[in-house]
């Protein structure tokens, strides 16, 4: 069984403005599936330490909900199924994410072996990941392991061949995970808009994961 993500995008709006009062409540902008609707483990790792297979640093792990999230986030976090449904809440400010260093590297190579075709070119091509793969381990010499056993942190940089399969064992970057146009960005499209209008501080993530 997978995980998902949910959550909202909030704003504060019109902190600046001399005739509202002092305390000004979140609101709820957007619903994050309007705008994000994929399931990615590196970004989900990167960001908040959730699946974090490729082994990054989170930015902003384990924060729980907000005490003064949005009323349409609070009643949505309620409405979720209690067994299925409200896992790890957590939440990011737009002010924190302009100042992720995207270059910046896991601090191990990825838990799961990244496995490689032979195109009719010669060149490799990335087919995909997993933690253990009868297929990886036949290739290195080595037996498979027992039910339960814990996934392996591959040496960096290893590489086991066998014919027009390759497994390799890469560290990946925050950018690697989450792309400059990839599946995040009308998430951070939409927040940069309301930070424009009502300061970067004053717009956030808020979500939380379903399995």
């Amino acid at each position: 069984m997978g995980v998902d993500i949910d959550g909202f995008i909030e704003v504060r709006p019109w902190p600046s403005w001399p005739d509202l009062p002092h305390e000004i409540e979140w609101e709820a902008a957007a619903r994050l599936d309007c705008l994000y609707a994929t399931r990615n483990y590196d970004a989900f790792g990167c960001l908040f330490g959730v699946m974090n297979y490729a082994g990054f640093r989170p930015v902003a792990a384990d924060r729980g909900l907000p005490p003064d999230a949005s009323e349409q986030a609070q009643q949505s976090f309620r409405d979720a199924d209690a067994d299925a449904g409200r896992l790890w809440p957590t939440w990011i400010g737009w002010d924190e994410i302009q100042q992720v260093d995207w270059n910046e590297s896991a601090e191990h190579a990825d838990a799961r072996l990244h496995r490689y075709e032979r195109d009719n070119a010669g060149q490799w091509i990335l087919r995909g990941k997993a933690s253990w793969s009868r297929e990886a381990l036949e290739a290195q010499g080595v037996s498979m392991p027992q039910p339960g056993t814990a996934p392996n942190i591959w040496p960096d940089g290893s590489v086991w061949t066998n014919g027009d399969v390759q497994f390799r064992a890469e560290r990946l970057t925050r950018r690697d995970a989450i792309p400059d146009e990839g599946n995040w960005h009308p998430v951070w499209e939409v927040m940069a808009v309301l930070g424009r209008l009502h300061g970067d501080e004053n717009c956030r993530l808020v979500v939380w994961f379903n399995r």
